[in-house]
């Protein structure tokens, strides 16, 4: 081989490694600083695209336990039974991945949620049952009597279809049935491409929609001395550890997941937030659940993972106290009510004369948080936005129930 040919070989090579050098120094930032082989393996063609257009997706799934376990993106977004695909180039996707495409991992956990209040009431107690099918409304309604089988709530007539769409549904929608059969919205918890057991155990993540004056939870917990210590301590707990390795060395403060969720210290966890409960503490009279007795033995022995017998008896004594006696209050309340719609002295539609939102206010806000605050320790919810709200509505419908009937002479 003479040396003019290897020259131009040379240079030929050079002039191919200085042109690909200069195309390579152009390129985003965005896609030439890309770090780990994990990135590639797990994102594949997808993030190609997806880093130059929503970079945060493809950054947020690199970081997920998903990835880590070489989970990649069709996975999650394959089109699973009774789903429609979209063609989405050279592939064909579901680009909305519902419970559908959760269950093929997370079968068991499905199944839990599905028994939960979180599940078809969630989305019955606004809409009611019109959107569930016969066959899902009968499985719901053999774990939460009485939650899915109902008609819309009378709110959503009076207030409209953009107030509910855009305020109570953007909540209720962790139940929503959904077009492949399947019910609910995992990522409203885990998020969509983190799907984070810490984003899912965060306090503020139960508060997005357990918050507000009909159902107080975040403001009485973050009242609590369980949320004065998070607050304090959270850059101490391992918030990521897995359900079934979770210790009180890993949460040794408590928060909403930990107590109505969690596996701790090889409790079974649960995607039924309701399974622990005793109470139906949401509803006008308050009564037991009807797995009361299982479920507030399974609570108490979370809570002795932390507490001395004594203390535990006592909060549920004394939360016991305060259900029984916001329930005489509040049907004293519904008796006056009941009585003037009798003799004719109230309309029978809700939410058209005044004394029929003070009623409403004392048992479907006031009564709801002392209830609730008695059992979470808050001591101002069960004082100051629990009794004595529910006394001085009480007093209210007492002196108008008078009104009416001095005026029409009953």
């Amino acid at each position: 081989m003479s040396f003019r040919t290897v020259f131009i070989a040379i240079v030929l090579a050079t002039g191919l490694i200085v042109s690909a050098y200069l195309l390579h120094s152009r390129r985003p930032q965005i896609q030439v600083n890309q770090p780990s082989a994990t990135y590639i393996k797990a994102t594949g063609k997808c993030a190609e695209c997806h880093r130059n257009t929503q970079y945060s997706i493809v950054h947020e799934f690199e970081m997920s336990a998903h990835a880590a376990k070489g989970v990649n993106c069709l996975d999650c977004h394959q089109v699973a039974p009774e789903q429609q695909g979209k063609p989405h180039h050279g592939f064909v996707i579901n680009t909305g991945p519902t419970p559908a495409n959760c269950r093929a991992c997370h079968e068991a956990i499905y199944q839990q949620f599905l028994r939960s209040r979180h599940a078809a009431p969630s989305w019955a107690s606004v809409a009611g049952d019109k959107d569930f099918t016969p066959e899902q409304i009968s499985f719901s309604e053999k774990f939460q009597p009485g939650g899915t089988r109902r008609p819309p709530h009378p709110l959503t007539a009076i207030e409209g279809e953009a107030a509910t769409r855009s305020g109570c549904l953007s909540c209720h929608s962790i139940g929503r049935p959904n077009a492949d059969g399947t019910i609910g919205n995992c990522t409203a918890c885990h998020t969509r491409h983190t799907s984070s057991i810490e984003f899912a155990r965060l306090p503020s993540t139960c508060g997005q929609c357990h918050l507000g004056p009909d159902h107080s939870q975040l403001e009485i917990y973050t009242e609590s001395r369980h949320g004065a210590m998070f607050n304090a301590q959270r850059a101490m707990l391992r918030l990521d550890t897995p359900a079934g390795k979770l210790t009180t060395q890993d949460m040794f403060v408590p928060t909403c997941a930990t107590c109505h969720m969690s596996g701790l210290n090889g409790r079974g966890a649960t995607h039924d937030p309701s399974d622990r409960l005793s109470y139906y503490l949401f509803s006008e009279i308050t009564e037991e659940r009807p797995n009361a007795t299982r479920g507030r033995a399974a609570m108490k022995d979370i809570c002795l993972q932390c507490h001395t017998p004594t203390l535990v008896e006592r909060i549920y004594r004394e939360g016991d106290a305060v259900v029984k006696a916001t329930n005489e209050k509040i049907a004293e309340g519904k008796a006056i009510m009941d009585a003037l719609r009798q003799d004719g002295l109230l309309p029978a539609a809700g939410f058209s004369v005044p004394l029929q939102f003070s009623y409403f206010d004392l048992w479907h806000y006031y009564g709801r948080t002392a209830k609730h605050a008695a059992f979470m320790g808050g001591a101002d919810f069960v004082q100051w936005h629990g009794n004595y709200p529910i006394l001085q509505h009480l007093i209210e419908i007492r002196s108008e129930a008078k009104r009416l009937r001095a005026e029409h002479g009953k």
